[in-house]
């Protein structure tokens, strides 16, 4: 393989803003985000928010939540903050009361007795909507302190692939910005 002097420096011509994507760099050590991406449902003066979209639990919602129908959706560690609480994206829209937009077709929370409600009467599917424990969150100027340090791409992404499933998110994400060649970088390059 070529050498490439800026094969680990990013050129960001996206800036971090609601419904855009983070994509960790492909050698970070941190143990939430390593090879993560995240989408941010939340991005202003104070901070950022947002949900790792790539990091399942070996749990079920219906394991974590009392009472809560069966139901096969994604659900998914996102991130270190509060991860004794629950959140949810949907493409439901106005059907759950209580939510926040992020993109045209895309939401975030709402009312979960609703959106309960609406799974046990078989009126939401799977691919409708994705679960997470905790969230990933950022002080003031912290995401842009981490985005000057290479730490993040950014990038946009369609609603489907952000409701896609979680296998192989992180080589689709980069695979479709100019940093491609980071999915040949192996995780543990002393391992080679």
């Amino acid at each position: 393989m070529k050498f490439e002097p800026d094969l680990f420096e990013i050129k960001n011509n996206i800036l971090p803003a609601k419904g855009a994507i983070l994509i960790s760099e492909p050698f970070s050590r941190d143990l939430y985000f390593r090879r993560s991406v995240v989408l941010l449902i939340d991005h202003n003066k104070e901070g950022s928010m947002g949900f790792i979209l790539n990091k399942r639990v070996n749990f079920s919602i219906n394991e974590a939540v009392k009472d809560f129908p069966d139901f096969d959706a994604q659900f998914n560690l996102g991130g270190p903050v509060a991860t004794d609480t629950i959140h949810f994206i949907h493409t439901l829209g106005d059907k759950i009361p209580g939510t926040f937009k992020i993109t045209k077709n895309l939401f975030w929370g709402g009312d979960f007795e609703t959106m309960k409600l609406l799974i046990k009467e078989k009126l939401v599917l799977p691919n409708q909507v994705r679960f997470f424990i905790g969230y990933s969150g950022w002080s003031e100027n912290q995401l842009y302190e981490e985005i000057k340090n290479n730490s993040w791409l950014v990038a946009n992404a369609s609603t489907e692939f952000i409701m896609h499933k979680t296998s192989g998110l992180w080589k689709k994400a980069v695979q479709a910005t100019q940093h491609k060649n980071w999915v040949n970088i192996p995780e543990d390059p002393n391992s080679n």
